[in-house]
């Protein structure tokens, strides 16, 4: 055999080799994508079934807590002594300096660890709120309650601090999903929310899995629905864009209003009430003082009859800044709950304002308020856009898409969570890694 067949074959040979090995590498980098899959697959399934469960008892003790306190109005007058409640379980069971949901975020980074007494005490003192009639929601507190027990999960099984990120992603995912029934809007929820600019991507899957696991038995032991009416929606047009877009606008600075306004009455009450027994105990009174002065008990609670009559008829047109101050008073003040549902009520209810007024659809302005306030409270313009998708349909797409764009930039850098980050500018594509004002 000559010199010049040996080494064709022996380049045949090394090549083929080469083929070999590249291969194998290929095929265990697969059955190692393959095997991570399966493992994110089985814990969302497990997240999601036990937090299907709890989200639902939890959406039903609050809806029962309101509905009784509806029949027994008097109960407000024991506010006071129910915030004093909170106060003891937090100072006996939790931290005294519980910093909700900001824990859950700065958890995700790794920073802090959730305790497990987080869920049952949120739970509870949620519950306690909305019996005695403070005015908060209860998605923010379904996120405490996800992300706790997904860090309870994650150190039983003894998960890497990478691992147990997502898995608290997918806690509150799932949480949201039961107790708002909006699977689409709660798997991306707890990806956008946490750095703004940045998704952490690797925990879609996961997250989509365990809102969707968790929907599907929720639904099944509740309904989860509003029941708001059909939108009024016009057509498409550069008079109605205006209108919607000064809408936008209108809404971007109440959100900035309500986030301001909610830190700052929380640091001056820190401030001059330090002692957190008395501090709830005055902050029960001023919300019987304002609820005497409204002289309804409509602003108390979830609000969501407020809610539903933004779209089914006229609310009263000072109905958003009453929201807004009982909430504000309500959560400074130490008591516990969510701050969305809120936030739902103030967009909704002053878009039925604005739609009064402008002559424009006042059920399109209402829905359109109701996404661009939340998106400006929260900077996750893809969740609010797909809340109003899930909410109303996909009908108004031009509106939704517009409004909520208007709110998310000129909202600036305030929002609802202290500990939430904007990884990059909402001007220009520059890194600034900035915490919320």
């Amino acid at each position: 055999m000559s010199e010049e067949k040996e080494s064709k074959i022996q380049e045949i040979s090394e090549k083929t080799q080469s083929f070999m090995q590249s291969t194998r590498g290929h095929m265990f980098n697969y059955t190692g994508q393959l095997k991570s899959t399966i493992k994110w697959v089985l814990f969302a399934i497990l997240l999601g079934v036990i937090l299907g469960f709890v989200g639902a008892l939890f959406y039903k003790l609050t809806g029962m807590a309101t509905t009784f306190r509806g029949l027994h109005p008097w109960m407000i007058f024991l506010l006071p002594g129910a915030g004093l409640l909170i106060a003891v379980l937090y100072y006996h069971i939790g931290d005294i300096k519980d910093p909700g949901t900001n824990l859950v975020f700065e958890s995700v980074r790794a920073k802090e660890k959730l305790p497990p007494q987080m869920a049952p005490l949120i739970f509870v003192c949620t519950v306690i709120t909305h019996l005695f009639g403070g005015s908060a929601g209860r998605e923010g507190a379904a996120l405490q309650i996800g992300g706790s027990i997904a860090t309870t999960i994650s150190d039983l099984l003894h998960l890497a601090q990478k691992d147990r990120d997502i898995i608290i992603m997918c806690g509150m995912s799932a949480a949201f999903s039961a107790v708002f029934g909006t699977p689409l809007a709660a798997a991306i929820f707890s990806i956008e929310v946490i750095s703004v600019g940045i998704m952490q991507y690797s925990a879609l899957l996961p997250c989509i899995i365990s809102a969707l696991v968790a929907h599907g038995i929720a639904s099944r032991l509740l309904d989860q629905s509003l029941s708001l009416p059909a939108i009024q929606i016009p057509a498409f047009s550069l008079q109605s864009a205006l209108w919607i877009a000064l809408l936008a606008i209108l809404c971007a600075v109440i959100s900035v209003i309500f986030c301001f306004m909610m830190h700052r009455t929380t640091q001056a009450v820190n401030y001059f009430c330090k002692n957190p027994f008395l501090r709830n105990v005055i902050g029960g009174g001023l919300v019987i003082a304002v609820t005497l002065l409204y002289g309804t008990q409509d602003y108390n609670g979830l609000s969501i009859g407020l809610l539903q009559e933004s779209f089914s008829g006229g609310v009263p047109s000072y109905a958003f800044v009453f929201k807004m101050i009982l909430t504000i008073i309500t959560l400074a003040f130490g008591f516990k709950g969510g701050e969305i549902v809120p936030s739902f009520v103030i967009g909704a209810t002053f878009g039925n304002l604005f739609g009064s007024l402008s002559g424009l659809s006042p059920t399109l302005c209402a829905a359109v308020g109701l996404g661009a306030v939340f998106c400006g409270v929260t900077n996750s313009p893809i969740t609010s856009l797909l809340i109003c998708f899930e909410l109303f349909g996909f009908e108004g797409m031009p509106y939704y898409l517009l409004a909520i764009a208007i709110s998310y930039t000129l909202s600036g850098y305030y929002g609802l969570y202290k500990s939430q980050r904007f990884a990059y500018s909402k001007f220009r594509t520059d890194y600034i890694d900035r915490k919320s004002e």
